[in-house]
C-alpha cells in the first residue's frame, strides 16, 4: 500500500538522482530501502487549491496565494465564520483527498476534515491508531465510510495531536497533519 505507492512516487520524481521529500518520507524511504542511489532533498509544501470559504454556505471567500500559508492558525478563531479548504498532490501520497481546517466555536477546538481514500475494512484500524494517538482527556474524532466517494470521512480536533499550537502557521498545520496521516497508513501497512 504505502511502501509501493512510495516506490512510484519515487520513481515519477527522481531527477538526476535527486528528489524533494519530507523528512517523514525520507525516513521510511530509508527504512525500506527505497532511495538506492538517490539523494533526498527538503520539499517544501505547496497546495494547487488554497481557498477561504463561509462555514454556513460553503461559498467561496477568496483564493489564497502560498503567502496565505504563514499565517497563524489562529486566524479562524478570529474569523470563525471562515473554512480553510486545500487540496494538494503532496496529499495523494497518504490517500488524503482534500483537507479543511475550521475552529469549532461551540467546542472551542481547531478541526481537521478529509477524505481518506483506503478500503473499507481499514475502519476498526483508522479508529484504533485515532484512539491511541490523539492525547489528551476526550480526544474527540469522527470517522464515518462514504459508500458513495468510497472513502473515509476523518475529522478530528488538532488540539489532541502531539505538538501542536494554535500560534502555528497554517502550513506547520497541513505539515503536522500530514505528519499524523503518515504514521496512521503506515501503522496500518505494518499491522497487515
Amino acid at each position: 500500500m504505502l511502501k509501493q505507492q512510495m516506490e512510484q512516487y519515487i520513481a515519477e520524481r527522481v531527477q538526476d538522482n535527486k528528489i524533494g521529500l519530507f523528512d517523514i518520507e525520507k525516513e521510511y524511504a530509508e527504512k525500506h530501502q527505497l532511495l538506492q542511489e538517490v539523494i533526498a532533498t527538503e520539499k517544501a509544501f505547496h497546495a494547487q487549491v488554497f481557498e477561504r470559504c463561509n462555514k454556513e454556505t460553503e461559498d467561496l471567500i477568496s483564493t489564497e496565494t502560498a503567502a496565505f500559508l504563514n499565517e497563524p492558525i489562529s486566524y479562524l478563531k478570529k474569523q470563525n465564520n471562515e473554512f480553510v479548504y486545500v487540496e494538494s498532490n503532496i496529499f495523494e501520497l497518504v490517500r488524503i483527498d482534500a483537507i479543511a481546517l475550521e475552529f469549532d466555536d461551540v467546542f472551542e477546538t481547531y478541526t481537521a476534515l478529509f477524505g481518506l481514500k483506503l478500503q473499507k475494512k481499514f475502519g476498526d484500524a483508522i479508529k484504533t491508531y485515532l484512539d491511541t494517538h490523539l492525547h489528551g482527556d476526550n480526544a474527540k474524532h469522527s470517522v464515518m465510510f462514504s459508500a458513495e466517494d468510497g472513502l473515509w470521512d476523518v475529522n478530528f480536533a488538532l488540539g489532541y495531536v502531539e505538538g501542536f499550537n494554535e500560534t502555528q502557521s497554517f502550513e506547520e498545520i497541513y505539515n503536522m497533519i500530514y505528519r499524523f496521516v503518515f504514521k496512521l497508513v503506515e501503522a496500518i501497512e505494518e499491522a497487515q
